[in-house]
């Protein structure tokens, strides 16, 4: 596994894989690889087209670098390339079509709290890639990403209810899910 980077370190490599230097460009493939193969899959959720989705958004990021300006966290530019291209994968197989607004639905969640206690952070993921495509994918945007729901509707092209109704569905998935442990 690579090593951290400082951020002077960041510009470095950036400004080397400019210049298509290769042994900077896996470097940087090295740093990056295991972070962003984690955003793809808990976007894709199958591992193969994860890696596909990983590989694709990594030729955009080494064309791209050029318009980052050293403003903000490297990584969180690189992750933005990550997640459009998995969002991107998501649209090319119609897995948000069915996504449908809903106005109301319970906020009660009926479940115990102290499963979440019991639970260690990679089942948890693990169970979280197992869900429906979009429900998954409002998911990850909103509870692990921060978006809010009218980001999330303007990157996957529905309303706002559309989001607010996967969010809903995917905790009543998440709920059921979760009485099992």
């Amino acid at each position: 596994m690579a090593k951290d980077l400082s951020t002077e370190t960041h510009a470095q490599l950036v400004q080397k894989c400019i210049k298509n230097d290769r042994g900077a460009q896996k470097q940087m493939y090295e740093w990056l690889a295991p972070r962003m193969f984690a955003v793809c899959i808990r976007y894709v959720g199958e591992r193969e087209s994860a890696r596909d989705v990983m590989h694709d958004a990594f030729i955009t990021l080494f064309s791209k670098l050029e318009s980052y300006k050293g403003e903000g966290s490297f990584e969180g530019w690189a992750r933005r390339i990550f997640i459009t291209a998995s969002l991107m994968h998501l649209r090319k197989k119609d897995a948000l079509k069915y996504a449908e607004d809903v106005q109301t639905h319970g906020n009660d969640m009926g479940y115990d709290p102290s499963v979440m206690e019991k639970i260690d952070a990679h089942t948890l993921l693990k169970i979280v890639s197992q869900m429906p495509a979009g429900f998954r994918t409002v998911f990850n945007m909103f509870a692990i990403e921060g978006y809010t729901h009218q980001e999330i509707a303007k990157e996957l092209g529905i309303t706002e209810g559309g989001s607010r109704s996967q969010l809903s569905r995917a905790k009543i998935w998440l709920k059921e899910k979760l009485k099992n442990y």
